[in-house]
């Protein structure tokens, strides 16, 4: 253009464009800059050659390496299935009971029940397994029929009242509203309600531990702290399962509610049971194993 010229401060052309006086300078970029963008583009035909680029009708090409994102995500999941499985045959090699004698094993057991107890039982204990009202607080050492890794994979292999499993783990309390009258319910109301320290002692409570002593003791036991072998709570050690209000006690001695829980080994199998049984032990509550074998006569405790 015949407008081009050096300015003279700074020796460069300039472009040419003047505007009120003004003039553009055509400084050349720096070569560093250049180089970079110049290696930027043949970076750019290199990864295309090499690797899955340009998309075309039905699936995109391939590169010369042959590799691909779908390829890495199955080679990935291939090598953790991998490593699943020889823990999985680890856990089911093993007796549960056995399981906390192999720390490395017992801590992938936990992990991965942790894993399974998210998808399959935070909808009843939620996440945090603390439970709600009618669904049990998994954190505590209250268990209805123990709570050593082996009770706790009984029932959750058998479940609980389930139809046709006769290992299933099964309580049943009557309906005392058809049994007792309503003045000694609420006796007996204000009897539970002392042993938790709730209510003070009082003539009702007295006259309510006469009729517990008829009705409930054989299995609650005499000291209402429950008995395992017939799945019933312990009812002084204030944690409630539908509530500690008189008004809920009253209406449990009336019209029981029970609850039931899946059978899992018609939904899991065994090495996931095993690890959703050393997650849930893991809580805090869990207890130890103990193997009776003193006397030929005592069983191992199979059925806390």
């Amino acid at each position: 253009m015949a407008d081009k010229r050096i300015d003279e401060a700074t020796q460069t052309e300039t472009v040419g464009h003047e505007w009120d006086g003004i003039e553009e300078l055509n400084t050349p970029l720096p070569r560093w800059w250049l180089w970079t963008f110049y290696a930027t583009i043949v970076f750019a035909i290199g990864y295309c050659v090499a690797y899955p680029a340009w998309p075309l009708v039905k699936q995109g090409t391939e590169g010369v390496l042959g590799w691909s994102s779908r390829g890495q995500l199955a080679d990935e999941m291939s090598a953790a299935d991998q490593a699943r499985t020889s823990v999985r045959e680890a856990l089911a090699r093993i007796p549960i009971e056995r399981l906390p004698e192999d720390g490395n094993l017992m801590r992938q057991a936990v992990a991965g029940g942790a894993a399974a107890f998210k998808v399959n039982c935070v909808q009843c204990h939620g996440s945090g397994a603390a439970g709600s009202k009618g669904y049990p607080n998994l954190n505590d050492d209250d268990w209805l029929w123990g709570g050593d890794l082996r009770a706790i994979e009984t029932t959750l292999i058998h479940g609980i009242r389930q139809p046709g499993d006769a290992q299933t783990r099964m309580s049943l309390m009557p309906a005392f509203g058809a049994v007792l009258e309503p003045a000694q319910i609420q006796d007996v109301t204000s009897f539970v309600l002392s042993l938790s320290g709730r209510e003070a002692q009082s003539a009702a409570a007295q006259r309510g531990a006469q009729v517990f002593a008829q009705n409930c003791a054989v299995c609650h036991g005499t000291d209402g702290k429950g008995l395992r072998e017939f799945g019933a709570p312990n009812l002084a050690d204030a944690i409630w399962l539908y509530g500690n209000s008189r008004e809920a006690v009253a209406s449990q001695v009336t019209n029981p509610k029970m609850g039931v829980m899946p059978a899992w080994d018609r939904r899991l199998d065994p090495p996931t049971i095993k690890m959703l049984a050393a997650y849930v032990h893991s809580l805090g509550g869990g207890e130890d194993f103990v193997e009776v074998a003193a006397d030929p006569a005592v069983k191992v405790d199979e059925q806390p």
